[in-house]
């Protein structure tokens, strides 16, 4: 893994006033390694052999976004399906995502894994954390990005409107939950975000989500808090947001990336198999 000199550390910090919370612990929770365990992890939750239709969309200009979804059967060819906007960590939409968005597929989701990054992945952290500037520093760009795709997914004829769910890991969650403060045009069904960047605490931004939100942390994430992660949670609970907000004991920031050095392969499970459970009583219901 690279090592960033104090030089570099600071051009960053001082080319942004956004800049983003405990740079190293990124470094140290993220690896840029191929993935080998997202399959495993399908096969511990009995994801079935589904099988799945995938394609590359242009949902907004210059974003292809990866769209898959479960091949209707004669009993369900009529069947509208819930949808998920996946938000992809500060690599970008690399094999991680789209793997994980194919696992979701297979639960009877239509998944579009949203790319901010217009068609660029990082290889380095270096690399990873121009991008993410680059998006943060344009935050309305990103926002605009995001409700075109939860448009897209309204648009398709397989797709149930009322039912569309944004989730994201880190960078991602961060923009998963950026997207419930902005959607007031077109609201969501549901936002998840694992220990996602920057976490927003104020009560008053938190209380135009009017859905469920489900928050994944670990306690020994350098770069948010536990202090923070409970200010979030009361100030969900103060602005009467339903949420449940899961704090998992003895790992760090990116402990569900199974590419990464933090990966915490039981943890992950659960927060996985929890994942799924909060969808089917908010989402997937009659």
């Amino acid at each position: 893994m690279m090592r960033l000199t104090p030089a570099i550390v600071l051009s960053i910090v001082m080319s942004s006033t956004m800049v983003i919370p405990s740079y190293f612990a990124f470094v140290r929770a993220e690896s840029g390694n191929t993935v080998t365990n997202v399959s495993q992890l399908g096969a511990s939750l009995n994801a079935g052999n589904v099988s799945l239709q995938n394609k590359t969309e242009e949902y907004y200009p210059h974003s292809q976004g990866y769209l898959v979804y479960p091949v209707p059967s004669n009993d369900t060819v009529s069947k509208k399906l819930p949808a998920v906007v996946m938000i992809h960590e500060w690599w970008g939409l690399n094999k991680n995502i789209k793997d994980m968005a194919n696992l979701l597929a297979r639960q009877g989701f239509v998944v579009l894994a949203a790319d901010l990054y217009n068609g660029q992945v990082a290889n380095t952290t270096k690399r990873a954390m121009d991008l993410v500037q680059t998006v943060r520093n344009n935050q309305s760009n990103s926002i605009n990005n995001l409700q075109s795709a939860v448009k897209y997914l309204s648009s398709l004829p397989n797709v149930d409107s009322s039912k569309i769910v944004s989730l994201g890991w880190c960078f991602g969650g961060g923009q998963s939950l950026q997207l419930a403060l902005n959607s007031k045009e077109h609201p969501l069904a549901a936002t998840i975000l694992y220990y996602g960047t920057p976490l927003v605490t104020d009560k008053s931004s938190l209380s135009k989500i009017k859905w469920p939100l489900l928050g994944i942390f670990g306690n020994k994430d350098q770069s948010i808090p536990l202090d923070e992660i409970n200010q979030f949670r009361t100030s969900l609970n103060q602005s009467g947001v339903t949420n449940e907000v899961l704090i998992y004991n003895g790992v760090g920031h990116a402990f569900a990336n199974p590419s990464g050095d933090n990966y915490a392969p039981k943890e992950t499970e659960d927060a996985w198999e929890k994942t799924l459970s909060f969808l089917k009583k908010y989402v997937v219901v009659s």
